[in-house]
């Protein structure tokens, strides 16, 4: 194994952390990457008292666990989401609930505590969402004018640049993952995404190949794509085609485990996703960061598959070679013969 395997808590946020913790531990993996809901991780708390920060550490070290980076999905989606239905009051604090610019400015200043957060946790990666104002814009009827998703992609940058600061600040890269519903969600838009920040270094990916696959997205291109903005991985694995024709890519308002969908989430190994193809380019770009498990299958009892999927992580994960596989060939390399004693 070149790369610890950690698993993302998100997931799991029905679960105390000193239970999943130890479940964790048990299961084979390096470390966890702390989801800052549940009792996970709370960043308010984390952003100012270090003694909590290290009662977590305390905790993940005596289950034998790491932590290479949090994740605060939740309050980045609500932060360029329009947050006009119910669908996102439970991310934010009820006094914030059927108020979308409460939702917004709960998001923005949580986002900045994040950063913090990070810092006194000694992680130098936070992962999460950064929602869209134009994914409703997505297909081009009612007809979208250009400028349209231009005031998308600046509302984006003007909403997000001032985090980033902060981020800055504390020495903390963002890690978008790339998913339907935000302002990158394939190639071309994360390189539209990168382009409305200037191409400021603190922004990057968190880079999962489940949401690019089904999509018919080059998943393997997306990292060498952005070789130098991979600043962490998600391990998740998904199949496509597999329906009865009913369904499309959209999901046709079908619940997940639905045997007609097009798509759907599996457990690693059980989908379509090439993970050779993708441990090879994350190689080549010397990625040397977590592979970090987001474990999501509808069919399958979660610790079977969480264990399972560290096992197959491990498994399929190689170094890179520090030797051209020639070289033992050329003269110089070779190890010299052993002269025959004399008797």
């Amino acid at each position: 194994m070149s790369r610890p395997v950690t698993l993302f808590t998100g997931q799991w946020a029905d679960l105390p952390l000193t239970k999943l913790a130890k479940a964790a531990g048990e299961m084979g993996y390096n470390g966890l990457e702390l989801a800052c809901w549940g009792d996970h991780f709370d960043v308010l708390k984390a952003s100012k008292d270090k003694k909590y920060c290290a009662q977590k550490r305390a905790m993940l070290k005596r289950n034998k666990l790491d932590c290479f980076a949090i994740s605060n999905h939740l309050a980045g989606q609500l932060v360029c989401d329009p947050n006009d239905d119910a669908r996102t009051d439970g991310f934010a604090p009820a006094k914030c609930a059927g108020n979308s610019e409460k939702k917004r400015e709960w998001a923005v200043s949580t986002m900045k505590a994040t950063a913090r957060a990070a810092r006194n946790m000694g992680v130098s990666v936070v992962n999460g969402f950064v929602g869209s104002s134009i994914w409703h814009l997505l297909y081009s009827f009612p007809p979208v004018t250009p400028r349209m998703i231009d005031e998308g992609f600046k509302y984006f940058a003007e909403m997000w640049n001032p985090i980033l600061d902060e981020f800055d600040k504390c020495k903390v890269k963002f890690a978008l993952e790339v998913h339907p519903t935000e302002i990158a969600f394939d190639i071309a838009s994360a390189e539209r995404a990168l382009d409305a920040l200037g191409n400021r270094e603190t922004f990057g990916f968190n880079y999962d190949p489940s949401h690019l696959g089904y999509q018919g997205v080059d998943y393997v291109k997306f990292i060498r794509r952005f070789k130098d903005r991979i600043y962490h991985v998600h391990m998740k694995d998904a199949w496509w085609g597999h329906g009865d024709g009913t369904v499309g890519v959209f999901g046709g308002h079908t619940e997940f485990g639905d045997p007609r969908r097009y798509w759907d989430f599996r457990s690693l190994g059980h989908g379509d996703i090439n993970f050779e193809e993708i441990i090879v380019a994350l190689n080549d770009i010397g990625y040397e960061g977590p592979l970090s498990v987001e474990w999501e299958d509808i069919r399958m009892d979660r610790f079977h598959g969480a264990k399972e999927s560290c096992e197959f992580v491990k498994r399929i994960d190689f170094k890179p070679s520090g030797l051209a596989f020639d070289a033992a060939f050329d003269s110089k390399n070779r190890t010299p013969a052993k002269k025959a004693v004399k008797k």
